[in-house]
């Protein structure tokens, strides 16, 4: 039966070889192929196909063979650009937290200084009271009896669409804010950031971490 799939716990990983059959039982790629022919039909829709292209080229394009190895060149935000100008895209969109304001400035200038169009969205857009989608006064960040805006991803995402953006680009979401932006926009989405309040923006550093440190991550719960 196709489902309750672990990849994460897999001690064989041959999917990435010509032995991908080969997997553990319960290896999707053995027991899931309603799944893999469906995706396999999706590949052949023309834009599906060069969207995956593009993004394999991309993936290429961010290693250089050297005597001493293969090595990573581009840092992510290269990435972005670079994968948008293989899609032909012109007009991008920037969906971005206003604790981020300065991250998303500076990402404007970049994406202007390559050629792109930006129209860029904060998350307060609106003004919208927390009150309208039942925030008490006691969750208000600001305290009781305090005016508090709230995230509206689905506005960000609905400005972008009727500014006909052909790429958006997720700078630093609140999580779950972050899902509602990417089921609303209409054009296809990447994310530049990850919001991690505690850790810089850098929440893999949380995993690295999780059996020293911030071990309480690994703590049991009901």
């Amino acid at each position: 039966m196709e489902g309750d799939f672990s990849c994460a716990n897999c001690d064989r990983f041959v999917c990435h070889t010509e032995h991908a059959l080969d997997g553990p039982e319960g290896c999707p790629t053995r027991c899931g192929a309603g799944a893999l022919e469906r995706a396999s039909q999706e590949y052949r829709k023309p834009d599906v196909r060069e969207f995956a292209r593009q993004a394999s080229i991309q993936e290429f394009e961010c290693y250089l063979r050297l005597p001493e190895g293969l090595t990573p060149r581009n840092p992510r935000v290269e990435e972005v650009a670079q994968f948008a100008k293989k899609m032909g895209y012109r007009r991008l969109g920037v969906a971005f937290c206003v604790g981020l304001r300065n991250e998303a400035k500076l990402l404007d200038e970049i994406l202007v200084r390559r050629g792109f169009e930006v129209v860029s969205v904060c998350c307060q857009v609106g003004g919208v009271s927390k009150e309208s989608v039942g925030i008490s006064e006691e969750q208000k960040i600001a305290g009781p009896g305090n005016w508090e805006t709230m995230c509206n991803p689905v506005a960000q995402a609905m400005l972008l669409n009727d500014a006909a953006t052909e790429f958006n680009i997720a700078v630093g979401l609140c999580v779950g804010h972050d899902s509602l932006f990417f089921k609303y926009s209409s054009a296809p989405v990447t994310v530049l950031i990850a919001k991690d309040r505690v850790l810089g923006h850098n929440p893999a550093a949380g995993l690295y971490l999780s059996k020293s440190y911030y071990r309480k991550l690994r703590r049991k719960e009901p």
